[in-house]
């Protein structure tokens, strides 16, 4: 639609809720019913509101169309308007489309005060209430690489329990019967920090085995922001058989940009021209010249396997804060994180739960700050729960679905 189109009626069709339902549920042709104290009101074509019935400023409540959560919602009305139906693995059934848009957001805002300052962001959906608490503590479960569900269920976060449980491991078979419940095998937080090492069980010591991918990120984020590798992969053929379950997200890489750094076609001369001209305001990192203004930092993640309704609100916080983890240790700023799907889809039993919820207008994000000393050290080891403040968080109830094992 272009901008002159743009009118109050269709406004309000696109982003408004009406007593918990979406306008742009209703058929254009049907007239809106506004309520006014213990009567409605039913306006007919050409007849403005007047003062006497006025609606009531709850009854209304009006979205950004350029709000990023918009992106997560459409995706969600893409898979049940055109989702194919496919059975899976768990019984359940999905509708499911293959490598839908990239879902992108932003993850820190300039001070309007301070331009050289700036806020952090967490995408945290809104239109539902997302279990923060469970989003960071399994993400600090990853950073540490346990592989012991029962460490998340004594701090009341049970996501992994139905994965770890008894008669889940026994179903898998040889390795994972074998093991004691709880133990999920050689999952994202091994392959994060020890890739490549031997998997004996949860309780073992694997102190320098493997590849630890996170250090390395780390190292070459503070000192090669440049270099085209700096990737974290979960997927480790070798080890899938012995996993109770394979990654879902499973490859993301991280990528450094400076806003002051020339572009374009005359890119290459203005930076040839930094190189010769070497002043106190600029540093050499690995012989490439960049601006002292702090780099920022995103990340690009794969899912291939992506539960929309349960799984990806609770994907897009963790690798968010993932991000913003990294850029702390490293003195960069939060950029974007996008986020790249395979297949997409939305389980049967959550098409009704996920109904209401696309009804709902979004809100604004939440401020997150890290409430640690030690930003520019190199560390996300020792992190805990109580690092983290998230301010201005006011979403939706939540959403009742049922995750399928």
């Amino acid at each position: 639609m272009a901008s002159s189109e743009l009118n109050a009626d269709n406004f309000l069709r696109e982003n408004a809720i009406v007593n918990n339902k979406s306008l742009s549920q209703i058929p254009p042709a049907a007239k809106p019913v506004v309520q006014s104290g213990s009567s409605s009101s039913v306006l007919e074509p050409g007849v403005q509101l007047s003062a006497s019935i006025t609606p009531p400023v709850a009854a209304v409540e009006f979205s950004d169309p350029s709000h990023e959560e918009h992106q997560y919602l459409n995706l969600i009305r893409d898979i049940l308007a055109r989702g194919e139906y496919r059975p899976d693995r768990t019984g359940t059934g999905t509708l499911s489309l293959f490598n839908p848009p990239t879902l992108r957001f932003t993850l820190s805002k300039a001070n309007a005060s301070d331009p050289t300052s700036h806020t952090n962001v967490l995408p945290l959906l809104t239109t539902k209430r997302v279990f923060t608490r469970a989003v960071i503590a399994e993400l600090l479960w990853f950073v540490k690489g346990s592989t012991n569900s029962k460490e998340l269920s004594a701090q009341g976060v049970h996501i992994w329990d139905g994965n770890g449980s008894r008669e889940f491991l026994d179903k898998l078979g040889p390795p994972q019967s074998l093991r004691e419940e709880g133990d999920l095998g050689p999952v994202y937080g091994f392959q994060w920090r020890h890739f490549g090492a031997e998997y004996k069980d949860c309780h073992a010591d694997y102190t320098g085995q493997g590849v630890d991918q996170i250090r390395e990120i780390i190292y070459k984020l503070k000192h090669k922001p440049y270099d085209r590798r700096i990737l974290l992969s979960a997927w480790n053929v070798a080890a899938l058989n012995s996993m109770a379950l394979p990654p879902c997200h499973l490859l993301a890489q991280f990528y450094v940009s400076y806003p002051a750094a020339p572009r374009g076609e005359d890119a290459y001369n203005a930076w040839k021209q930094k190189q010769e001209q070497q002043t106190q305001h600029t540093t050499t990192t690995n012989g490439i010249s960049t601006s002292t203004s702090r780099g920022r930092l995103s990340c690009t993640l794969y899912q291939r396997s992506a539960d929309t309704g349960l799984g990806v609100p609770f994907n897009i916080a963790s690798y968010a804060l993932l991000t913003h983890m990294l850029a702390y240790a490293c003195d960069l700023v939060p950029g974007t994180f996008n986020m790249v799907l395979g297949d997409a889809h939305v389980y049967v039993d959550h098409i009704d739960a996920l109904k209401g919820q696309i009804g709902r207008a979004p809100r604004d994000f939440p401020e997150l700050r890290i409430k640690r000393d030690d930003a520019g050290k190199e560390n996300v080891d020792g992190w805990r729960l109580e690092d983290f403040e998230i301010v201005g968080y006011k979403p939706h109830a939540g959403v009742k679905m049922k995750m399928s094992v």
